[in-house]
């Protein structure tokens, strides 16, 4: 090989070497720059490293501090839990799930005081032998075993109820026991004797209280008596005394008297039937009633005061609403006889008129009623309305007082209005008349009875005759709504020009101007008319003696229930034109009416015998309720009127052996309790001896002439005037 070969390669291998070379050494530079990098990542992750651990001594630092922080506050909480828990008078303990004391307050443990045993550690159970056998809890009479093992049971139960225990010294402990959900308890130990010595305080009271509320209540009832006996011998008399010939200055006594007598047993009821309902003694009794019949039998109460004032009483019952309800209807009768008795008292000319109407509810099988009671009387100032159902308010000043009254009867009604659930209310214009009225809502008594409001075949067209537009408005509305033609007439003289073949029936009132009904009748009658005349009157007594009384084919005490109406259509259906007249029954002969009185007071005998003095009547008395049966055997009355207090056998006693005795025959003879009580409860209890009426005393010479009227039975002699037969 020659030299320039080999130099050439020596220098290709130079050349080749030192590119290797600068390849290492790039690589080298590569690996040195990387290492610089790694070396650089380390120390900042050294850095950071550092910082945190700085961060985390720091923060266990202030961790520290701030557990040190809490740990002190823990335990002065701790510290202050417990002073207040060794403060407080009632006892405070702990125990854990095995029932063993933590700890327990100085008030706890100071039930047990001379008892070292009694402290942490100790059981429940033992804490139950050390209480019953050192005698600290009085179990009375019950063993000591029993006792704790009703105490163990008690306490094992997860929500312990709270047991009351009495100590050796009197005092009385309330133990309040709350499981925890754990196990452990809290257990809290009440001393609770000063309440309950105050609740045997307030038993005291109250007993005595009632004591004094019962003897209240016998004293008012015993008042009530011993007042009503003789009142009834005043009031009665001084009646007695006015159908006798008087001069003028004689007639002013007596009514004075009379007057006098009633104002006064009027102020007794209120402040009877006020006391009652202050005390909220006052309950109200429900039990199937008829509110038609009701109104009518008040409307007659009030109608002897109302002819006297020429006042006219007129009652719009709604045709198509039920009269039986359930309901208390000796406080509906007392409301409606306050607002009734008021709007008369407060009237001296013109009418009342009573307004029923309601809403039946028959899914409910309830009636929501409205008794309205409208009067032309002297109205209500307007600053006055707003005070009208305040207690003892009038509308009249005391300086200038013209009607008496103790002003409780709104206040009475206002409270059994509201005490029945409804509301009351009052409209009233000054000088032209007022408007009283309530709400109820009354269950029906018969839900699913259907009323029938037939009318006789004949019955095409009538004929009013009335002089009243409100009484005329309410016949024509009636009539119409039962579909039949109606003519109104306001005279007599009009009612003969208007009738002609058409007429079916004329009903007409009984006393108008110039021609009143019975002349009207005459007067059709020798026209040639053939229509039937019902004649509408408020004094059927007078009708009956009446000369032209055969020219009327039936008579109707006004105002009438609706039931009487129709009755009375029935009965003149023959004589309307195509009606079938109802055969005639056969009549017993005839024979004066039987009137039995038991009566013990000698006075009030002779006030009975004075009243019904005028009647046709069989009267015989009885001095005591042995007597009234005996004589009920043998002298058959046709009615009793019976006294509730009397010697040997009282009232009721008699009646129910009267009831005893019908019984076996079949019979039921009208008994009406004649009686000086008035307190709550008194009716109830009466009529539930099988009493039909009851009447308190003074007793109402009217009313009583109306009982025995109602009560005659068929063939006997209407008690028509004339002398009694007794």
């Amino acid at each position: 090989m020659s030299l320039a070969n080999k130099l050439a390669e020596e220098r290709r291998a130079r050349l080749a070497a030192e590119r290797l070379l600068e390849q290492k050494q790039a690589e080298l530079q590569a690996a040195n720059r990387k290492l610089g990098r790694h070396a650089r990542a380390l120390s900042e992750e050294i850095v950071e490293t550092r910082a945190e651990v700085q961060t985390v001594r720091d923060e266990n630092a202030r961790v520290k501090s701030d557990l040190n922080m809490a740990n002190e506050k823990v335990a002065i909480a701790e510290r202050r839990l417990w002073h207040s828990i060794e403060t407080i008078q009632d006892g405070f303990a702990f125990f854990d799930a095995d029932s063993r004391m933590i700890a327990a307050n100085h008030a706890w443990l100071g039930v047990f005081e001379g008892l070292e045993d009694v402290k942490p550690g100790i059981s429940y159970v033992e804490i139950l032998q050390c209480v019953t056998e050192e005698g600290v809890v009085d179990i009375g009479d019950a063993d000591p075993a029993a006792w704790r093992e009703k105490m163990l049971d008690r306490w094992q139960t997860v929500a312990p109820e709270p047991e009351i225990v009495r100590l050796w010294n009197g005092a009385y402990i309330k133990l309040i026991d709350q499981r925890g959900p754990t196990g452990d308890v809290v257990s809290l130990a009440l001393n609770i004797t000063d309440t309950i010595r105050y609740e045997e305080r307030l038993k005291e009271a109250r007993r005595k209280a009632e004591m004094a509320s019962r003897a209240k209540s016998s004293f008012l009832a015993n008042m009530s008596h011993e007042i009503r006996t003789p009142m009834n011998g005043v009031v009665g008399m001084a009646e007695l005394l006015k159908d006798t010939e008087l001069d003028e200055e004689q007639l002013l006594y007596a009514n004075t008297i009379k007057n006098s007598g009633e104002a006064l047993l009027v102020i007794i009821n209120d402040v009877l039937d006020y006391s009652k309902i202050e005390a909220e003694k006052l309950v109200l009794h429900a039990e199937p009633f008829d509110l038609e019949r009701c109104i009518h039998e008040l409307i007659m109460l009030m109608q002897v005061n109302a002819r006297d004032k020429g006042i006219e009483l007129l009652v719009d019952y709604d045709l198509f609403l039920p009269t039986r309800f359930v309901g208390d209807p000796g406080r509906l009768r007392q409301i409606m006889t306050n607002l009734l008795g008021n709007a008369v008292k407060f009237t001296e000319e013109g009418h009342v008129m009573v307004r029923v109407v309601g809403v039946e509810c028959a899914a409910q099988g309830a009636a929501r009623l409205h008794v309205t009671i409208e009067d032309s009387g002297i109205g209500i100032p307007d600053d006055k309305v707003r005070h009208i159902f305040g207690e003892f308010n009038q509308v009249d000043g005391e300086s200038n007082r013209k009607f008496e009254g103790t002003g409780l009867g709104l206040a009475i009604s206002e409270k059994l209005v509201k005490l029945m659930g409804g509301e009351i209310w009052v409209d009233s214009v000054e000088g032209q008349g007022s408007t009283f009225g309530f709400a109820v809502e009354l269950p029906l008594a018969e839900p699913d009875a259907e009323q029938d409001f037939s009318v006789p075949d004949g019955l095409r067209k009538v004929l009013i005759v009335e002089t009243n537009a409100l009484n005329r408005a309410i016949l024509e509305r009636l009539f119409a709504a039962l579909g039949i033609d109606v003519t109104c007439c306001d005279s007599g003289a009009a009612a003969l020009e208007a009738t002609d073949g058409s007429v079916s029936l004329v009903i007409t009132d009984h006393v108008m101007p110039r021609m009143d009904g019975i002349e009207l009748a005459e007067a059709l009658k020798a026209a040639g008319h053939a229509a039937p005349v019902l004649l509408l009157s408020g004094n059927t007594g007078s009708v009956e003696q009446d000369p032209g009384r055969g020219f009327v084919d039936a008579v109707l005490q006004k105002p009438f229930p609706r039931a009487e109406l129709f009755a009375a259509l029935t009965r003149l259906s023959g004589s309307l034109a195509g009606g079938v007249a109802e055969p005639d029954l056969p009549q017993e002969p005839s024979r004066v009416m039987r009137v039995l009185a038991a009566e013990d007071n000698k006075t009030n005998r002779l006030v009975f015998s004075k009243m019904v003095k005028a009647l046709d009547i069989d009267l015989k008395f009885a001095v005591n309720g042995e007597e009234a049966v005996a004589f009920y055997r043998s002298f058959a009355p046709d009615i009793v009127f019976m006294d509730i207090s009397m010697p040997e056998m009282d009232g009721k006693e008699a009646t129910r052996a009267i009831r005893e005795i019908e019984a076996d025959g079949g019979v039921h003879v009208p008994i009406v309790a004649m009686t000086a009580h008035a307190m709550d409860g008194d009716e109830d209890d009466i009529l539930s001896a099988g009493i039909d009426h009851y009447l308190s005393k003074p007793l109402s010479k009217q009313v009583l002439i109306d009982h025995v009227s109602a009560a005659c039975p068929v063939g006997v002699r209407p008690p028509e005037e004339g002398q009694s037969a007794a």
